[in-house]
């Protein structure tokens, strides 16, 4: 017992470390965005930097990204147990995946102009277009820099050093913090007519150089946690193969979700266009979509990616070590201890969601703030399926089980794909970005009963019924510590800032209060795993 409350300690101070930096991290990216917002707006030019600047992501997260993040750590972390302490392995793993990184890399470059006709193409003969190729010309090295961000940080992880993974983005917000900054102090108001080559080389370039910082920083880590890389061109390995097979199921995964948000980049864009044409001054297209996601999701990396990343090499052990009993009271238990957390914040998101939206993006008109705080609204109840989702999914890849998520990937997507097509098609322009984000939730929704059908098969036979009634007893919970400050909203006291504040700790403060009344023991455990975590 004493070994275990060790574990969990152990488990609590990296989760916690973690979340702090998440939570700056998240900030200086807020911050980021806000001096985004302020200088090239939420419309058409806007559209393109976040365009060209979202595809290192996508083209990362397709190819790459699920294997880095995940996949890959049950290899990395069985390997530890060889002779030499994994670093053959892990040499050939890291030398197989900088090859693969540069290539992709290069032909990115090369291929911009067909890549935005793909996911712009509305764009296609207006002044746009060469905006957004430029712009992505200079962004898709970041491709190659998150690649060895996110293998140098697992490999750190698998090491059981979690904090400098999630303080490393840090620096390359505050890098493009200066850059956009000194823009702002230095430039006029940018436009689609007046933005120079030479400023588009400064913004495209200076965002990649944060993420080469951030890429670079984690080697010195690395080194000191014990693990010799080195280049190793011997690629012919039993273990490595096996990695390339489930990176390959990896990316089939990947390859779905991103076909589906290409669907969700090219409806929002053209709902832009749509909507400028008829004359609509209010930023409507995937800017918004864009940034609302981004604030919905800050809890969910807070909260539910620092316990699962800190969770997952202990999980890969108790798999290796066949302990399903500890492995079902582990996802069991993070589930219903981040629905503590999780469910306040989409249900702030759900009532207030355009009054976070006035007070986190205070540049920008009412109008366009309110309409990001919508989509942010619409996309609220999804906050709770995306973190039980992974949660689950994290279970699954320590089974190394990929296929069988490829399938559930493939129907969920298709569903959402069809919701969203029929939305384009029925609802009104302006509003069919919100419409996407009220699908984002269905989709997850649809996820999550895949993930728990799909983590029983292995033996790990999760109280659905017990999950779900915690869940609604949360929700019942926080909803009657905000209803009331929603029915005199309109009455609150002070600017934007002052009724944020004002709702987020009343509502908290209640929530906490019925929880203990209605005993709710989840909550109790929260309280305590963070002041364990403090010690």
């Amino acid at each position: 017992m004493e070994s275990n409350s060790l574990s969990n300690n152990s488990l609590a101070k990296a989760s916690t470390l973690m979340a702090a930096g998440t939570i700056f991290s998240r900030i200086t990216g807020l911050i980021r965005n806000l001096l985004l917002v302020a200088l090239l707006g939420t419309t058409l030019l806007g559209d393109t930097y976040n365009v060209a600047n979202t595809m290192p992501n996508i083209l990362y997260n397709l190819l790459v990204g699920g294997a880095l993040t995940a996949v890959f750590v049950p290899q990395i972390v069985r390997s530890l147990r060889d002779s030499d302490g994994g670093n053959a392995f892990i040499s050939r793993l890291f030398t197989a995946t900088v090859l693969f990184l540069l290539t992709l890399t290069v032909l990115g470059v090369l291929l911009a102009p067909q890549i935005v006709n793909i996911y712009a193409p509305k764009f296609n003969g207006l002044p746009e277009f060469d905006v957004t190729v430029l712009f992505m010309r200079y962004c898709l090295p970041q491709i190659f820099f998150l690649g060895l961000f996110a293998l140098l940080g697992q490999i750190a992880n698998a090491k059981g050093r979690f904090g400098p993974m999630m303080w490393a983005p840090v620096i390359n917000n505050l890098i493009v913090i200066a850059l956009f900054g000194w823009y702002l102090q230095n430039h006029d108001q940018l436009t689609i007519g007046n933005i120079t080559t030479h400023d588009i080389y400064w913004l495209g370039a200076g965002t990649s150089v944060g993420y080469l910082a951030q890429a670079l920083i984690l080697l010195p880590v690395v080194y000191r946690s014990g693990v010799k890389l080195s280049f190793k061109f011997d690629l012919k390995n039993a273990e490595l193969f096996n990695s390339i097979k489930l990176a390959g199921w990896s990316f089939l995964y990947a390859l779905i979700s991103q076909l589906s948000y290409l669907v969700t980049i090219i409806i929002a864009t053209s709902a832009a266009v749509k909507s400028a044409s008829d004359g609509l001054l209010t930023g409507v297209g995937y800017t918004p979509y864009s940034n609302a996601y981004l604030i919905l999701i800050l809890p969910h990396s807070i909260i539910t990616v620092s316990v699962m990343t800190a969770l997952l090499p202990k999980l890969a052990n108790l798999v290796i070590d066949k302990k399903l009993a500890q492995v079902k009271a582990e996802l069991n238990n993070a589930i219903k201890v981040v629905g503590v957390f999780i469910v306040p914040a989409a249900m702030i998101f759900l009532f207030f969601g355009p009054l976070v939206a006035r007070t986190l993006y205070f540049g920008i008109s009412t109008d366009d703030a309110n309409y990001l705080g919508y989509t942010l609204a619409g996309f609220a109840m999804g906050l709770i399926p995306v973190s039980i989702n992974l949660i689950l999914l994290r279970g699954l890849n320590a089974f190394e089980n990929l296929k069988s998520q490829v399938i559930g990937n493939l129907i969920m997507n298709l569903i959402s794909v069809g919701l969203s097509i029929a939305a384009a098609i029925y609802i009104e322009p302006k509003w069919v970005v919100v419409a996407m984000a009220v699908i984002f939730t269905v989709h997850y929704l649809i996820g999550v009963g895949i993930s728990f059908y799909l983590i029983r098969k292995h033996q790990i036979d999760l109280a659905v019924s017990a999950i779900t009634l915690h869940y609604f007893k949360l929700l019942m919970i926080f909803a009657v510590a905000i209803t009331p400050l929603f029915v005199i909203r309109s009455s609150l006291p002070g600017g934007n800032l002052i009724q944020l504040i004002l709702v987020m700790v009343i509502s908290t403060t209640l929530y906490l209060i019925l929880g203990f009344i209605f005993k709710i023991k989840e909550i109790k455990s929260a309280i305590e795993l963070l002041s364990r975590s403090v010690r």
